[in-house]
């Protein structure tokens, strides 16, 4: 399989858990590229553990998550050095410096991985805070943007080495539902306009649905994957009544 059509993203037989606890077991997935892929599940299920082990940060019990067909756990340094290049990664509540400035925030990776000089990296902080809306606001400290804005300051940051992968940690949570949609919008546009590929944990229906091109649903009971494909289908053909309930939450 040559690396153009090879998935961007492998995940085969992953287990993941903590303290000899399975939470997640036998996992095996491909996020094509191009794809914006969601990871459901109801409260507890695993996501977010999921997606801490696809980026680096959560060791698996067994199995494997490749990224360009290289093994994110079994890479020399200067391999995982290339893979956390290529991937952006916009945590819950946008983990933001507080201390720092929004500028200083967004240009943290690049401070961290490339050799720009100081004028060079004013111009791609600017660059990636208008792409997100936030012109001018390198100044700025966090408490003194709306939680919205702290999701898209955080994105900035996320794209800053322009990355082939960004990761989102339920990018919809405490945001009300213009900034939620606002959100929604821009994630569409990366995904259009850069070919980003985008992998989001979210619980929120109409975020899913507006978004997701493709998906796996995790359920805490089972253990691991109960069904994969385009939410759109799944509404339309759920493959179990856990998998319909969730996704009709709310309808009558």
């Amino acid at each position: 399989m040559t690396s153009r059509n090879r998935p961007l993203i492998q995940v085969s037989d992953l287990s993941i858990g903590y303290d000899g606890h399975t939470l997640l077991r036998d996992m095996s997935f491909d996020v094509a590229r191009g794809d914006v892929f969601v990871i459901m599940g109801g409260s507890g299920s695993g996501k977010s553990t999921l997606l801490r082990a696809m980026t680096g940060l959560v060791p698996p019990m067994s199995g494997t998550v490749k990224i360009n067909g290289t093994n994110i756990w079994t890479a020399d340094a200067a391999a995982r050095h290339r893979i956390s290049q290529n991937m952006g990664v916009l945590f819950q509540g946008g983990a933001l410096f507080s201390s720092m400035t929004v500028g200083e925030n967004v240009a943290l990776p690049l401070r961290a991985f490339v050799h720009y000089s100081d004028a060079e990296i004013r111009d791609i902080v600017a660059m990636k805070l208008g792409l997100v809306g936030l012109s001018g606001f390198q100044d700025f400290y966090p408490s003194q943007l709306s939680g919205g804005m702290k999701k898209r300051a955080g994105l900035a940051r996320a794209l800053a080495l322009d990355p082939e992968i960004v990761f989102f940690d339920e990018p919809s949570a405490g945001l009300d539902p213009v900034s939620s949609h606002q959100l929604d919008d821009l994630i569409l546009e990366i995904n259009r306009h850069l070919g980003t590929t985008i992998v989001i944990v979210s619980h929120e229906l109409d975020s899913i649905f507006t978004v997701g091109t493709n998906s796996i649903y995790l359920d805490g009971a089972a253990h691991g994957i109960i069904a994969r494909g385009n939410p759109r289908e799944l509404l339309r053909n759920p493959p179990n009544e856990t998998v319909r309930h969730f996704l009709t939450r709310g309808k009558k």
